[in-house]
């Protein structure tokens, strides 16, 4: 079967993980090899139904909501901090609760800052990674990101404000159709700012999520040591990239070769959420980077 015909059935499953009620999505074989795939913002695992049906047959791939997102618990901020440090360690909980000991990680906005720490804790459990628009080179950011900036450099009441009014169902519609062509725009369904919005809006969640927007300028100080792992390390690596990104475009996508002089890098004809635009591109070039991670499947 190839994997443009492929649609493995997809199981929903519950796990608590540190007393947190975790939702997560799962195919594939229980003993295959591992895609462990974190969300980023403002989605949830619902982004990779599609990769999950297509490689599902040979691999296993696993794709948490995480605390707060999706249908996972919403814990009270008291007891779950809401910033990246926080969720990155709540993703390597949720690894450890699961014990998973062997994995490729796949790196894509806000899920490679939850990712790339866990890649970090335990290099050695790394079979590989596969980045879609995650970036770690601050020089390499969009003009996007001027709106965050602007807020990271002059935090307060006011730069909150300015957040809040972007995390409403008008900017969820504006993330996921971000700077695409109309014709590939259309390829997005409406159905994924509706779905993520109707789960995001209550008041706990979306002051969340606040939280964690205003905590983003903390993880570029990772970013050396994220850069220093890829070039000890030298991880088997896949980039798949959509440039039609106001945060991430080409050229952060061709910042990776800095570290990475080797990875390939596929530029595709999408955007931001390239697997909902340009899937049958992106599982060719991912099977056949798994089958060099993992040769024996």
């Amino acid at each position: 079967m190839s994997v443009e015909s492929a649609s493995a059935p997809i199981v929903n499953r519950r796990i608590i993980v540190d007393g947190v009620d975790v939702f997560y999505r799962e195919a594939g074989p229980p003993n295959a090899p591992v895609v462990l795939l974190p969300h980023g913002y403002p989605a949830s695992s619902f982004v990779y139904r599609n990769l999950m049906a297509g490689l599902g047959d040979r691999w296993r791939l696993i794709a948490p909501d995480l605390p707060g997102f999706g249908y996972s618990a919403t814990p009270s901020a008291d007891d779950f901090d809401y910033t990246f440090a926080a969720y990155a360690h709540f993703l390597r909980r949720f690894v450890d609760t699961l014990n998973l000991s062997r994995y490729v990680i796949w790196l894509h906005d806000y899920g490679s800052q939850f990712g790339f720490p866990l890649a970090l804790s335990a290099p050695e459990r790394v079979a590989g990674l596969i980045i879609q628009n995650g970036d770690i080179y601050e020089d390499a950011f969009g003009p996007k990101y001027d709106f965050l900036k602007k807020s990271w450099n002059d935090p307060g009441p006011e730069a909150r404000r300015r957040i809040a009014d972007h995390v409403t169902l008008e900017g969820f519609v504006s993330e996921f159709q971000g700077e695409l062509p109309d014709d590939v725009a259309a390829r997005i369904s409406p159905d994924l700012a509706q779905l993520h919005w109707s789960l995001m809006n209550t008041p706990q969640r979306i002051a969340n999520l606040i939280r964690l927007l205003e905590d983003q300028p903390n993880t570029l100080a990772w970013f050396p040591d994220e850069q220093a792992y890829l070039r000890e390390h030298q991880p088997k690596t896949l980039i798949v990239w959509g440039p039609h990104d106001g945060y991430m475009p080409e050229q952060s996508a061709m910042a990776y070769r800095r570290d990475l002089p080797d990875a390939p890098i596929h530029l595709l004809g999408g955007g931001h959420w390239l697997l909902e635009t340009h899937l049958g591109e992106v599982l060719p070039l991912v099977a056949d980077f798994l089958d060099g991670v993992y040769p024996s499947t």
